[in-house]
């Protein structure tokens, strides 16, 4: 429960929501959802590889990541981990209708994350029918990712490590250059494929031209087209 103990024990931030808002979105981000949480939040920072939530615990807290990027998962009965999702800068998190947790979350990478109360945001929505709105439409994209998500693992090998690049592509916003913060390893706990056949189909992508792997976090995408066919 470390989002919560954060919150209790940090007096303030260097710098106010607002302020971290500012800096990822700029000053055009006038969204009157992420303007209340701006103002209502606080900015926590989490060391790699830190626990924000576990599984089974109160869902008490939206968030939003500022900087560095968080996964979910869930470890299942044989001890496997199953990555559910990757969130990166402007990404919301912890979205959902339970009173706890279904999956744990953490960082990746080093990360800030503002941190808004839940029943803050809702009593807000009940008052305001442009943020309720716009609490919805989100709630409403996690649901619609989580659905392409099952879509996903039914598909072969070649066209999950395909859809996968083209989704983090269009994400990131960076054009045909990719700059994973997921290792292999968390990439294959999330197609749900072994790290080898993850690693052999990045090899036969690269060998048919379709993509180049400069570095294992480092990747260029050469033929969308042909990773869109792939994507099925």
């Amino acid at each position: 429960m470390l989002t919560q103990t954060a919150i209790r024990v940090t007096p303030s931030t260097s710098r106010s929501p607002r302020a971290a808002g500012r800096e990822h979105h700029g000053s055009s981000d006038n969204n009157p959802l992420f303007e209340s949480m701006n103002l209502m939040g606080a900015v926590l920072s989490y060391k790699r590889n830190t626990e924000i939530f576990g599984e089974d615990e109160p869902a008490d807290y939206i968030y939003k990541v500022i900087r560095g990027s968080v996964r979910t998962y869930k470890i299942l009965s044989d001890g496997r981990r199953q990555i559910c999702g990757f969130y990166l800068p402007g990404d919301f998190f912890g979205l959902q209708f339970n009173e706890e947790h279904i999956f744990s979350a953490e960082a990746i990478t080093d990360a800030k994350i503002l941190v808004v109360k839940r029943s803050m945001l809702t009593a807000l929505a009940d008052r305001d029918a442009a943020v309720g709105r716009e609490l919805f439409a989100l709630t409403t994209r996690e649901l619609r990712r989580m659905h392409e998500r099952i879509l996903l693992l039914v598909k072969s090998a070649q066209e999950r490590v395909a859809s996968f690049l083209v989704e983090m592509s269009e994400r990131a916003a960076a054009g045909n250059a990719i700059e994973l913060p997921m290792s292999r390893q968390d990439i294959a706990d999330y197609l749900g494929l072994t790290i080898e056949t993850v690693s052999r189909t990045l090899t036969s992508l690269e060998s048919c031209a379709a993509i180049e792997v400069p570095t294992s976090r480092h990747i260029v995408l050469r033929n969308r087209s042909a990773l869109n066919r792939m994507n099925g």
